[in-house]
């Protein structure tokens, strides 16, 4: 803190405070400017390639596409479709009821089968394409775009894949007002998607990836 004890340096003691405190405006002024201009994006690992709430949750159907993963157990790791009697056929265990389970459910149950084999076993079981509930999983694009879509899921989609399977925006399209609507644990959420900062610039920062259910909007711009 500055404390001005003689009179001769009173004058320059008051501009300098001054001063300090519009510094400390401007600082403040910028900081709030840099963030409005941030878009609200998913948090943290939905950013990221993973299982949305209704994955977490979906009961696996005849058709739905399985990776199970064991760790350090390369050999015994598959990658199987179900199979029209809902089963899927592992390595040592044999056939594993599959249709109807929680991939979480059905990890569980397979390291329990493989414990007579194998020690401590951690298993994992990743969805990579949804067939037999496909309706759920979809990606829908619809708006400003020139034909309305509705895709199946693949692992690894992102919005500018979806919006080029829609044949991209038409010239009437608001691109970086384009929204993604998800669900969450914490209910429906809309995040904001600057579509034409993806296409135009290059900047991927909101080309986030896709999960199962997702819809995104294009509105059209105001003349």
């Amino acid at each position: 803190m500055l404390v001005c004890h003689d009179e001769k340096f009173q004058g320059s003691c008051s501009g300098m405070r001054n001063y300090n405190t519009t510094f400390a405006t401007i600082i403040l002024v910028i900081a709030l400017v840099g963030c409005a201009g941030d878009p609200n994006l998913p948090s943290g690992s939905q950013l990221q390639s993973g299982p949305s709430v209704m994955v977490e949750s979906y009961q696996m159907a005849v058709g739905d596409e399985l990776q199970v993963n064991v760790w350090k157990n390369d050999e015994l790791s598959v990658a199987a479709p179900i199979r029209p009697d809902g089963r899927i056929s592992l390595p040592l265990v044999g056939d594993v009821m599959a249709a109807g389970k929680t991939p979480d459910a059905l990890a569980k149950e397979i390291e329990q089968k493989l414990k007579a084999y194998v020690r401590n076993p951690k298993v994992t079981v990743i969805l990579t394409n949804l067939q037999g509930h496909e309706f759920l999983s979809r990606i829908r694009i619809t708006g400003a775009v020139e034909k309305n879509v509705s895709l199946n899921y693949h692992q690894g989609m992102t919005v500018l894949d979806a919006v080029l399977a829609a044949g991209s925006v038409t010239p009437y399209a608001n691109s970086n007002a384009t929204k993604l609507h998800r669900r969450t644990a914490q209910g429906a959420q809309v995040y904001d998607i600057r579509l034409k900062d993806i296409m135009q610039k290059g900047d991927m920062t909101t080309n986030v990836r896709l999960l199962p259910g997702d819809v995104i909007t294009v509105p059209e711009r105001l003349f």
